[in-house]
């Protein structure tokens, strides 16, 4: 270059020699913002919505915006994830962030924002079919039961668990988990189905006094039956 006698390569030597060596933590390319947890699990960022998990609510967390994510974190722990919305007054949910509440509110279930378009296998609503058929008020808790293991496990992983459960026509949320688990830890099911509550029951007559009294008359009656033979 003119005015200089050393090439661009010896200058950057020299120029990195003096360099600072890289941070040990690698740079967040992300707007950090402080912000307080709404009372419907709902955090605000950029005129948007997106939720946490209800367990976290009224509480201070910071929102990380990415070029393509949003990152919510509480105490160092990262307790959402959602794909970043460029919409404005969006609400962005997660349906399993709510599943813990509608455990103990399951009539609401029907109603509940976070969970409408949530699209499921046909598997889950035949499951849910299943359950109010057998379970009446009681199968929308027993289904929530079933969705609330996604949020431990795969879709893809419940979902043939399901399947399974279907075919054996053990219907409930204990069957359902007996065949997850089996499914991952590749062992094979046992699942007696005498003691599941919710299939149908033997009917068995209680047994009265007279019956003894029967079974006492036959044993007496037999030694005398091989008298008259002899």
């Amino acid at each position: 270059m003119r005015g200089h006698s050393e090439t661009i390569a010896e200058r950057f030597e020299r120029d990195r020699a003096v360099f600072l060596p890289l941070p040990d933590a690698p740079y967040e390319a992300c707007e950090k913002v402080t912000v307080r947890v709404s009372s419907i699990s709902l955090v605000r960022y950029r005129t948007n919505d997106y939720s946490v998990p209800t367990e976290y609510g009224h509480r201070q967390v910071l929102v990380k915006g990415y070029v393509h994510r949003v990152e919510i974190v509480c105490a160092s722990v990262v307790i959402a994830r959602h794909e970043r919305s460029y919409a404005r007054e969006a609400a962005i949910y997660d349906p399993l962030h709510y599943l813990a509440l509608l455990e103990h509110k399951s009539r609401a279930l029907d109603q509940a924002a976070p969970l409408t378009g949530w699209q499921l296998p046909q598997c889950f609503v035949q499951l849910r079919r299943l359950l109010e058929a057998r379970l009446n008020k009681h199968a929308s808790r027993e289904y929530i039961q079933v969705l609330r293991l996604l949020e431990t496990f795969a879709l893809e992983e419940v979902t043939p668990a399901i399947e399974e459960a279907l075919r054996l026509n053990t219907i409930s949320f204990d069957a359902v988990r007996h065949l997850l688990l089996c499914r991952i830890e590749r062992r094979p099911p046992r699942l007696d189905l005498q003691n599941w509550p919710h299939l149908p029951a033997a009917n068995v007559r209680t047994t009265q006094a007279t019956d003894y009294m029967a079974l006492l008359s036959s044993a007496v009656a037999t030694p005398a039956r091989l008298e008259t033979a002899l």
